[in-house]
C-alpha cells in the first residue's frame, strides 16, 4: 500500500483515499454502500464455496445403497 515508513495517519489517509475512489469508480452513495456491497459479495462467494463442496460431496454418495446402510446400522426406525 505505501512505503513501510508510512505512518497510522498516513496510511488511514491512504486508505480512505482508495475507499473514496472505489465508491466514485462504482457510483455508490457512500464508503459504507461500497463496504456492505463488498461483505455481501464476500459472504455470497463464501456460500457458493460451501455448496460446490457440499454438492462434490453428493455426488460421490450417488452409488450408495441408503436402505441397506441404514438396516445394517440398525437405525432404522421401522425396525420389525
Amino acid at each position: 500500500m505505501g512505503s513501510p515508513d508510512m505512518t497510522s495517519v498516513s496510511v488511514s489517509f491512504e486508505v480512505r483515499r482508495q475507499l473514496n475512489s472505489m465508491r466514485a469508480l462504482g457510483n455508490y452513495k457512500s464508503v459504507d454502500d461500497l463496504i456492505l456491497h463488498l461483505l455481501k459479495e464476500h459472504r455470497l462467494s463464501q456460500i457458493k464455496k460451501d455448496s460446490d463442496a457440499l454438492q462434490a460431496a453428493l455426488s460421490g454418495l450417488g452409488g450408495v445403497d441408503v436402505d441397506a446402510l441404514v438396516q445394517k446400522l440398525g437405525l432404522s426406525p421401522f425396525k420389525e
